[in-house]
């Protein structure tokens, strides 16, 4: 479990790096731009861009590398998060 006193954009940060110890992470928190869409919370935290890039990452489908993100953030998501973009890579990709 992580520290829910810190920001949604922090506990991400600690989730993704404990989970596939990326070589690149990038978290954009995009919620100004939803605004009025559905999800959307005052005070944001709720819809977000995720760059990873991991080893974790190799010889699986894009749909796989999105489910396994997904799973290790489900925690987040029962708790606000409403949408999450994301690029992933494998390191032979680029990082």
């Amino acid at each position: 479990m992580v520290e829910k006193t810190s920001t949604r954009a922090d506990r991400i940060a600690t989730i993704l790096t404990r989970d596939f110890a990326p070589l690149r992470l990038e978290i954009v928190d995009d919620s100004a731009k939803h605004l009025h869409h559905a999800g959307a919370r005052e005070g944001g935290q709720t819809h977000y861009s995720v760059t990873l890039v991991s080893a974790a990452f190799s010889g699986k489908t894009r749909v796989a590398r999105h489910r396994l993100v997904n799973a290790a953030l489900a925690e987040e998501f029962a708790g606000g998060l409403h949408a999450l973009a994301l690029v992933t890579r494998a390191p032979e990709e680029g990082v």
